[in-house]
């Protein structure tokens, strides 16, 4: 009933929109902001996530895979995520705030919410997260109300005609 709600309702549509908005504004300022200021390093916070893991009440570290993750592969390539986190966060929230491929943006944004998340960082990521699945569960109705309206029929119908091509 309540996925019904959010997948197919009109009041829906334009909460979503509220939601859909205030998350798009936060994502595209925070990586503008860095866009901006061209002096973007994550090794600092990558070697900091490293050095002072996510531990448990039992003082052991909770997510042992994510730090050999950031220790081996992460910040080995630091040049990589200097470039995706600023331009990752920015197109976000311009897909977000236009409401073009909304799913897909917030899909993209909660990954990078949990990476954040699980190196450490609280700070709003709870809330973006709960935000966050309430847009991806409301799919095209979330983005209904922006260039989605006009995007996903254009989508759907390109893989149509591209799928009718290839079982004939």
């Amino acid at each position: 009933m309540f996925n019904t709600f959010l997948r197919e309702n009109n009041i829906s549509a334009a909460i979503l929109t509220i939601i859909r908005l205030y998350l798009g504004y936060a994502w595209f300022t925070a990586g503008l902001g860095k866009l901006q200021s061209g002096a973007f390093d994550a090794s600092g916070f990558l070697k900091g996530a490293i050095a002072n893991p996510v531990k448990g009440p039992d003082g052991n570290m909770v997510y042992g895979w994510y730090v050999n993750f950031l220790e081996s592969f992460a910040l080995p390539n630091i040049d990589i995520f200097n470039f995706i986190v600023p331009w990752g966060e920015t197109l976000i929230g311009l897909g977000l705030m236009l409401g073009c491929l909304t799913t897909a943006a917030m899909f993209f944004g909660l990954v990078m919410n949990f990476s954040f998340f699980l190196a450490g960082t609280v700070s709003h990521n709870p809330t973006d997260i709960f935000l966050g699945f309430i847009i991806l569960t409301a799919g095209y109705n979330a983005g209904r109300i922006g260039l989605d309206r006009w995007v996903v029929p254009f989508i759907n119908k390109t893989v149509g005609k591209s799928k009718a091509k290839a079982s004939a």
